[in-house]
């Protein structure tokens, strides 16, 4: 027994340097990809990712009202998240670990300018795609009158919480988004159920994640039941600032802590 235990420590170390090699080798593609290629691929993500709203919002109309409606309903928040990992595009939430990783690994100035570019470049282009979805569903132009009454009711919930506790519940949903962006370079054939139970788990604790809420904040914006600044403000910044310990601070940096000391690869000795 003693003797097979440092063969299964050596594996699992192995099986963490791999997949912190093939997270942070992704997140270096991202790093050098032309701004307009991350802008359009972000765009579309915000575009996509509002699908699951909608989805959400489809249920929620065809449910009856009862005590379980909400979680049934949840069942439409994965399929956003699905489109977008799956499709290969860009979400803010989930670049917080790949773009964190090569940072860490080699510091440098060029490596903190570009992870600034890439998070700037994908957050406004995720936002701009979430505000010309809740536009198109305030205004009737997507959706069913039923289903943008819906999604206001679903959407109201995130005018409950105030600047900091948005905030505080943003960072549990920051280090889940970024333990499945971990996960899924193992996931493979599961790569469908990882993301389904990862985010639907999201909805239902009701943590607050930046890009769907902002989906959920633009609509309640442009239906006139919130302000600009409390928008922005209120309703956005807070869940971004959250998101952003949960993945590129705290699961970035116990991500990478076990693998803290080993040469990267293509520099061992």
């Amino acid at each position: 027994m003693t003797d097979d235990a440092p063969d299964g420590d050596g594996l699992k170390a192995a099986d963490a340097k791999t997949l912190h090699r093939t997270v942070r080798e992704s997140g270096e593609d991202e790093l050098r990809r032309p701004a307009m290629q991350l802008f359009w691929s972000a765009l579309a993500a915000g575009i996509a990712i509002s699908v699951s709203l909608l989805t959400e919002a489809a249920l929620h109309a065809a449910l009856p009202d009862a005590p379980w409606r909400e979680l049934v309903s949840g069942l439409g928040y994965p399929v956003g998240f699905m489109a977008v990992i799956l499709g290969r595009m860009q979400l803010f939430t989930e670049s917080t670990i790949t773009a964190m990783l090569p940072l860490v690994t080699r510091p440098s100035r060029w490596a903190l300018a570009r992870t600034l570019r890439l998070w700037s470049i994908v957050l406004v282009a995720n936002l701009l795609g979430t505000a010309l979805a809740g536009l198109a569903i305030a205004t009737g132009a997507m959706g069913s009158d039923a289903i943008r009454h819906a999604a206001l009711a679903i959407s109201a919930g995130i005018t409950e919480l105030s600047a900091g506790r948005t905030f505080v519940n943003a960072i549990p949903a920051g280090f889940m988004i970024a333990i499945l962006a971990w996960a899924l370079p193992n996931a493979r054939s599961q790569s469908v159920a990882v993301i389904f139970i990862f985010t639907y788990i999201l909805t239902i604790a009701g943590f607050s994640h930046s890009i769907v809420g902002s989906s959920e904040a633009f609509l309640l914006l442009f239906a006139g039941q919130t302000g600009v600044v409390q928008t922005l403000a209120g309703l956005i910044a807070p869940a971004v600032l959250g998101n952003l310990v949960g993945g590129a601070g705290i699961f970035a940096v116990l991500a990478h802590a076990q693998v803290r000391g080993e040469p990267p690869q293509g520099e061992e000795q």
